[in-house]
């Protein structure tokens, strides 16, 4: 009955907050403040950095929420190979690259920035841009394309 079919859904919902598909397909994104509401809830509390990107169509909706990499402590390994291999197969028409850090301070790194450098590179050769990178800390969240990073 309904009861079943609650704890049916329910137990769906916990699986897919816990392999990082946590978004709903066909959310639009379209702007940093979009990205750090749909992300914040399940990163700004992870206890380790995880790498997600967002897989965008034309219009800027959710396709599909990839987890790249769930780090230890507080680093995470991204190599553009793992970040632009879904991209690829979902024929991504842009992507959008979110990060946490568990410290709460969402201020970007060197290492933040020289990755999204070479990301963002690797989208150019692919012809799939990277819209956006942003870090989200407890609170609080920092946009490289807010701040003229990228």
């Amino acid at each position: 009955g309904q009861a079943r079919a609650a704890a049916v859904h329910a137990a769906l919902e916990l699986g897919r907050r816990m392999t990082g598909e946590a978004r709903e397909a066909g959310q639009p994104l379209r702007g940093p403040r979009d990205v750090a509401a749909a992300y914040a809830p399940r990163l700004q509390d992870a206890p380790v950095e995880e790498f997600h990107v967002a897989i965008l169509d034309a219009q800027h909706r959710l396709e599909r929420d990839v987890l790249v990499t769930r780090g230890l402590l507080n680093s995470s390994l991204v190599h553009p190979r793992e970040v632009f291999r879904e991209a690829i197969a979902e024929r991504a028409a842009a992507v959008i690259l979110v990060h946490n850090h568990p410290s709460g301070d969402p201020t970007p790194s060197a290492e933040d920035r020289a990755v999204t450098e070479q990301l963002v590179a690797a989208g150019r050769l692919l012809d799939i841009p990277v819209h956006d990178h942003v870090i989200v800390g407890r609170g609080r969240y920092v946009s490289f394309a807010e701040a003229g990073l990228l």
